[in-house]
């Protein structure tokens, strides 16, 4: 059985917690959200938390604050797939008491020396278990796994929106163990009746899940539950091709965030990584939502390319709500172990961030271009921008000072001032802007010097003309 149309869509995002937020894995997260809130539908988030040595309340916090990060809100609380153990027995339990599956009390060692006589005879060396039709009174008391009856016969087929239909031969599946000899379930029971019991109705997840899924929908169907849709989804390479590692670089979500990405950028990255929406490149939240489609998820791996990232980051800061940005800056800040912004800086910064956020691809950048009101006075001059300060210019801005301060503060006065000021030294206004810069930010690459003056204010200005000259 599968999916009604007309039912509410519900995904989820299941990550093992293995210590960070995987790129691959904020991406998964991002097309399960897209998909859920552009349908009205539910978003869950499951921690595959079975392996308990891996599995840290540090290494869970690290995936919720990468999220978080992200802004990949969830619905409800967080489930933990540990927690259902004593659930996913029960029913590895009702498949047995049904016949649908088995105990098998073949030991390590039996089916070891199987899978070498098989091969030493060119056979097939899936397990074939002599228990799966044993008659109860034959039991041993012996430890035993519980196996599922898996079809002999026929293809399984699965329907899937991303790889299309796969169909694989059901003489290549084996029992497989629900059960392990302690008890306890394995991943793939868990991971099927956690889904079916939180009523997910679409699972979208990386392309290396799918022979799973083949394996997942014997309990499905031994159940008599309904199928999800099925959307597997091709994992990302780095620029060479291959599978994207460490070599690449970051493979933390976070490490982006420390790197100065706004969260709006990487969510427009990442969902273009490996979805298309005809030509369009940069969008935001409200139109991703309304266009993600799994139609839309290409077949062959996406490539990560830092360069198409910072292109996009940089539309994004560009587009931000000032506000907005400011808050982004200081999340950044904090998550860089940075200096937080004292609040007459806030002030300051907030005036500038309009003459600032075009043209920087990152925080960093923007915050470097912000540098001229983040200072305090005396303005320390970097190398590059002390050679601009030297006695002629430190004479030509003790002339200039005295003549701003009557003037009104205002961009036409003060370019009437500056341009007239030139002309009378003889010169063009150019050759004013390097010691102007000097002055006012302690850097040769600035905004320009009237949005500079008119966010610094007359008072300001005055003083750090008055420093550079003296």
């Amino acid at each position: 059985m599968s999916q009604s149309a007309d039912q509410q869509v519900v995904t989820r995002f299941a990550p093992s917690p293995t210590g960070f937020l995987h790129i691959g894995g904020a991406r998964t997260a991002l097309f399960n959200w897209l998909y859920a809130r552009g349908r009205g539908g539910k978003f869950l988030l499951r921690i595959e938390d079975t392996d308990r040595a891996r599995s840290t309340p540090e290494a869970t916090q690290a995936i919720l604050d990468g999220m978080a990060w992200l802004g990949l809100d969830h619905d409800g609380d967080v489930i933990s797939q540990f927690d259902g153990a004593k659930r996913h027995a029960e029913v590895a339990h009702q498949l047995l008491a049904e016949g649908k599956a088995y105990k098998c009390f073949a030991t390590q060692d039996e089916i070891a020396a199987f899978r070498e006589s098989a091969r030493a005879e060119g056979k097939s060396t899936l397990f074939r278990s002599p228990w799966r039709d044993a008659e109860p009174d034959t039991h041993p008391e012996a430890p035993f796994v519980v196996r599922i009856k898996a079809p002999q016969e026929g293809n399984t087929v699965i329907r899937d929106q991303v790889q299309g239909d796969v169909t694989i031969r059901n003489d290549q599946l084996d029992d497989m163990v629900l059960l392990r000899a302690d008890g306890t379930p394995v991943y793939m029971l868990a991971v099927v009746v956690d889904d079916h019991d939180m009523g997910v109705t679409h699972v979208i997840r990386g392309d290396d899940h799918l022979n799973n899924a083949a394996r997942q929908m014997m309990i499905y169907d031994a159940m008599g539950w309904d199928v999800p849709v099925w959307a597997h989804i091709p994992l990302i390479h780095g620029p060479d091709g291959k599978k994207l590692s460490k070599r690449h670089g970051a493979l933390g979500a976070q490490e982006y965030q420390v790197m100065g990405y706004p969260a709006a950028g990487m969510r427009n990255y990442l969902a273009r990584l490996g979805w298309s929406h005809g030509d369009d490149e940069f969008f935001t939240d409200a139109q991703a939502k309304e266009w993600f489609d799994l139609n839309g998820i290409g077949k062959s791996p996406a490539r990560f390319d830092v360069k198409k990232l910072e292109n996009l980051s940089g539309q994004h800061i560009a587009q931000a709500d000032d506000a907005a940005l400011q808050h982004e800056i200081e999340r950044y800040l904090e998550a860089a172990g940075l200096e937080p912004l004292k609040q007459s800086r806030k002030e300051g910064l907030m005036a500038a961030l309009p003459f600032v956020k075009e043209r920087a691809k990152t925080l960093p950048e923007l915050l470097e271009k912000a540098h001229f009101i983040l200072t305090e006075r005396p303005v320390t001059q970097d190398e590059k921008s002390s050679k601009a300060l030297d006695t002629v210019s430190r004479s030509i801005l003790s002339q200039l000072t005295p003549q701003l301060r009557t003037v009104t503060w205002s961009r036409d006065s003060l370019e009437a001032v500056l341009n007239d000021f030139a002309a009378a030294q003889d010169t063009k206004f150019g050759k004013l802007a390097g010691p102007l810069r000097a002055a006012l930010a302690g850097r040769a690459v600035t905004p320009s010097v009237f949005d500079m003056m008119l966010v610094l204010g007359r008072e300001e200005t005055l003083a750090r003309l008055e420093d550079a000259a003296a």
